[in-house]
């Protein structure tokens, strides 16, 4: 009888301790995937302020008024994403609130060359996505498809669902942009065409979504561009 407790005591001990384990190892796994989100976010920053400071030291010179205006809504943007520490994740309003910030950052230096739309769904606005996922999209629309063009162009930002092949619900993020569409043959994903945006938007999807995140880039025509983003569609906690 001795025995037969001891024993019984032990493996309820064993499995009682690997589980403790086992949630260890899953609490290190969820606190190595938020530090290294945190790392592409804090990398992504400066390559956005660097450009936008870029194109106020030219307005700067060639266009006073307008790089005042520039430089107003750049601190308006800065006030909205360093006003505090920031989550790993923040609802997907709070991306579309960046990304309009940004545009219109873009549209005083571009003008009439920059049209812009963001279409978020009242249902989708509290669904929590990674910080930045959606502004180097917007930033490579811009480089790659609008300036190369004297006319400019049009961005579109929409949020939607549809589908999975599992039976669950996918979220999807599109911009799409007119301009200069994608060369051909398309360059493929990690090549030097590809960029830093948009390498750095594929790792924080692999990060946070692992093969179920995507990123495509689809020439719909000549001169449109569209890079989906697509994955499980989760709704925030109460």
């Amino acid at each position: 009888t001795v025995v037969a407790s001891t024993a019984i005591s032990f493996f309820f001990y064993s499995r009682g301790k690997a589980s403790h384990l086992q949630a260890r190892m899953a609490q290190a796994q969820r606190d190595a995937a938020e530090a290294r989100l945190k790392l592409l976010e804090v990398q992504l920053e400066p390559h956005m302020l660097f450009n936008t400071l870029a194109n106020l030291r030219v307005l700067i010179a060639t266009d006073p008024p307008r790089a005042q205006a520039m430089l107003d809504h750049l601190i308006a943007y800065l006030r909205a994403t360093l006003g505090g520490a920031r989550a790993t994740l923040h609802p997907l309003a709070d991306e579309f609130a960046r990304l309009n910030d940004y545009l219109a950052l873009m549209a005083v230096r571009m003008g009439p060359r920059l049209g812009y739309q963001l279409e978020l769904p009242d249902a989708l606005r509290a669904v929590p996505v990674p910080p930045l996922l959606l502004q180097p999209l917007v930033e490579n629309a811009i480089r790659h498809g609008l300036e190369p063009q004297v006319a400019g162009g049009h961005i579109s930002v929409r949020a939607s669902t549809r589908p999975g092949p599992d039976g669950g619900t996918l979220l999807v993020l599109q911009v799409q942009n007119t301009g200069a569409g994608l060369p051909t043959p398309a360059p493929p994903p990690g090549s030097a065409g590809q960029g830093f945006g948009l390498a750095q938007v594929r790792e924080r999807l692999a990060t946070w979504h692992g093969a179920q995140g995507t990123l495509e880039l689809i020439a719909t025509n000549a001169e449109n561009t569209c890079a989906c983003i697509t994955f499980p569609l989760k709704l925030a906690t109460p």
